[in-house]
């Protein structure tokens, strides 16, 4: 069923939830000096937070530069902080422009992401600004998922292109950009058909998607957005991997993250990719799609 359009949220909307890292962080960081076992707790509540091995070792070292080894637990708190704002900053997460029409939005994501229902998001959101926006049904494999982006497009009032299933996706983008240039729309929106990281074959579709793409319209798609379920773990990581090797991603949109208890995986792709979080889901709403604040993350993620 669709669902009603309601108020943005303010920030991110996010509250802190039991079992969080936060709740972790506040019952480790008091008023006491840190010691090492302070430190290894620390960073077992970070992996365990999503944040990834890797990234949390870096993350410790700089914040123990930064606040010192001894440091009182709030002043660690702060330094830490800190250091995950500078990696999500430093990539440019939170911006996002859509650039010179027709520009295209490539969209991709692995089934579940909920990348179909960011698509809708993403198309109210540059309809509200004034935008014109086409979407293409790219994903071809299955007939439901035309029909679900048809609703979508008349739930945001925007036209949809699309073929018979089974299409050549190629063809479906194209017919889409073809639509732009001859009518004036500013914005396509392609969607693609939900794949698993390790399908090469699929993988190497979204590529050839790209080319038909980049063909009819030099120096575009201007961006590829990753939709990324936040509760998916470290595993979104090598999705993200995966899909920036074989299509591109030029940022992500992190997906559900109402929904979880960790999130911890935006800090790893930031750092790891160098890829910017560039819009956080918040609900199944049209209007449930915020542009990307690394400061009301970091707080959401350790909850004072």
């Amino acid at each position: 069923m669709m669902a009603r359009p309601r108020r943005g949220p303010a920030g991110l909307g996010l509250r802190a939830r039991p079992g969080g890292l936060g709740s972790r962080i506040r019952a480790l960081l008091g008023r006491e000096a840190m010691v090492e076992a302070t430190w290894d707790a620390l960073e077992e509540a970070l992996i365990a937070a999503d944040v990834g091995a890797e990234t949390t070792a870096a993350l410790i070292a700089a914040t123990q530069r930064r606040a010192g080894v001894s440091a009182v637990g709030e002043i660690v708190r702060g330094a830490l902080a800190s250091e995950i704002t500078d990696r999500l900053e430093r990539v440019g997460s939170g911006r996002f422009e859509v650039g010179a029409a027709p520009s295209v939005l490539l969209v991709v994501g692995v089934n579940g992401s909920g990348k179909t229902t960011t698509i809708a998001k993403l198309a109210a959101r540059l309809v509200g600004e004034g935008r014109s926006v086409v979407l293409a049904a790219a994903d071809t494999f299955r007939a439901a998922a035309v029909e679900q982006l048809r609703l979508w497009g008349e739930a945001v009032g925007v036209p949809v292109v699309a073929q018979r299933p089974g299409a050549d996706p190629g063809a479906v983008a194209f017919d889409a950009v073809e639509m732009a240039q001859s009518r004036g729309i500013d914005v396509v929106i392609v969607d693609t058909a939900g794949r698993l990281q390790n399908k090469a074959q699929l993988m190497a579709e979204l590529a050839k998607i790209r080319r038909v793409i980049e063909r009819r319209l030099p120096g575009q798609p201007r961006h590829v957005l990753l939709a990324l379920d936040a509760t998916t773990g470290q595993n979104g990581l090598s999705q993200a991997e995966a899909f920036t090797r074989e299509a591109g991603v030029t940022g992500i949109v992190l997906t559900k993250l109402d929904g979880s208890s960790k999130g911890g995986v935006a800090v790893a792709i930031a750092d790891r990719l160098g890829l910017p979080i560039v819009f956080a889901g918040i609900g199944e709403e049209l209007d449930g799609l915020a542009p990307f604040d690394p400061g009301a993350y970091v707080e959401w993620l350790l909850a004072a």
